[in-house]
């Protein structure tokens, strides 16, 4: 058992309960949620592993401090007091971003100033260092986030967001992040052995990520993470975890996953996106139009981020879209439907009343997500 550590996930608005869910699910029972962030103690290889496994999270954060401040000298002194050269190296690079909201200390530049020159003394200090850090060693995103006068100081354990997955080689005009993409299928409880389409694919982000989710393939397989270079984490907890995902992903788990679009381009972007995330053919692809849709077999599940008719002119044939797709479930009412839109007359064109609407953001959009129960053919 290594150090424990507690790790802040960073949540979009709406997924903090998802995100939650899938902490339990690695193990670690001490998890708290707050507004766009999920708290939680464990062990240090919870880094890698929380890194790796987390589909709907943003970000993992490692706290290393949290107190209330009401001037720059409380700041400077209660950052100071924080055992920075644990994490942070001699040579460790160590750029300040921040954000303060409805707190005394308002100035965000005045807060990134302090908070770095408190953190360089301390590190000067412990590394028995006089002159300037070289900081040119691993590099450690450190930010002080302020909040109604509580402040954060954290590390990000990631580097770049955890919905770069790394296979996305092309996209559209407005693509779902893979983060959003995976919390749509999730909060679904469609299952590996049940059909699975996509009618409204674009570049495939939905279709795809239901397919690592399906063989439980880390979403984190094909990428790294800032974490990896850091010192304090022994290496061996970055092996284990790669070894893990490995061991748990279930390559043979057939699949009946369809992706279609009208589009004939982000067809072809589609089907190179499932390629170079390793998933080859295991992902059908078909070019054609919504009203063309035609389940085959049962008990299937329909999840979809369709146009939203944002421009005036679109409207008309997004409006005629939701009316076909409605018609056509109508006739398949085993099927479980499941659409995200910020069109507030979704369901008067669908045709039917959702079972349950759930608030997400798409980025800044407000939107709902529609889901429809089918009823279940034995």
């Amino acid at each position: 058992m290594g150090e424990t550590v507690t790790l802040i996930a960073t949540a979009a608005m709406g997924l903090e309960a998802i995100v939650a869910q899938e902490i339990k699910d690695l193990g670690y029972d001490e998890v708290q949620v707050e507004n766009g962030r999920v708290v939680f103690t464990a062990d240090v290889s919870a880094i890698p592993r929380a890194n790796l496994w987390l589909r709907t999270a943003d970000r993992v954060k490692l706290l290393v401090g949290r107190f209330h401040a009401y001037s720059f000298d409380e700041l400077f002194e209660q950052t100071k007091a924080y055992p920075w050269e644990h994490y942070i190296p001699e040579d460790g690079e160590f750029p300040v971003v921040g954000k303060s909201h409805k707190s005394k200390l308002y100035s965000v530049p005045d807060c990134q100033s302090i908070v770095k020159k408190a953190i360089v003394e301390r590190l000067k200090q412990k590394h028995g260092v006089s002159s300037w850090l070289k900081e040119t060693g691993a590099f450690f995103r450190t930010e002080v986030a302020i909040h109604k006068d509580e402040v954060l100081l954290t590390l990000d354990t990631s580097g770049t967001g955890l919905h770069k997955r790394g296979y996305r080689v092309g996209q559209g005009e407005a693509p779902l992040k893979e983060t959003l993409a995976a919390a749509l299928v999730k909060i679904t409880n469609w299952r590996a052995d049940k059909p699975f389409v996509d009618p409204f694919c674009g570049s495939g982000t939905i279709a795809i990520e239901a397919a690592l989710i399906g063989q439980n393939i880390a979403p984190g397989f094909n990428r790294e993470f800032a974490s990896e270079a850091w010192p304090f984490i022994p290496l061996n907890v970055w092996d284990d975890a790669f070894m893990e995902i490995e061991e748990k992903a279930n390559y043979d788990q057939p699949l009946d996953i369809t992706g279609s679009d009208i589009d004939a381009r982000m067809i072809e972007i589609s089907e190179a996106n499932a390629k170079e995330a390793g998933l080859g053919d295991l992902i059908k692809w078909k070019q054609m139009q919504v009203r063309d849709l035609n389940p085959k077999q049962a008990n299937g599940y329909l999840v979809s981020n369709p146009p939203y008719g944002e421009r005036v002119g679109d409207v008309p044939e997004v409006e005629a879209s939701y009316q076909d797709l409605g018609t056509i479930m109508g006739d398949h009412p085993s099927w479980s439907v499941y659409i995200l839109t910020s069109h507030e007359g979704f369901e008067q064109h669908y045709g039917q009343k959702a079972t349950k609407k759930r608030k997400l953001f798409n980025g800044f959009i407000k939107t709902d997500y529609y889901q429809y129960f089918g009823k279940k053919e034995s």
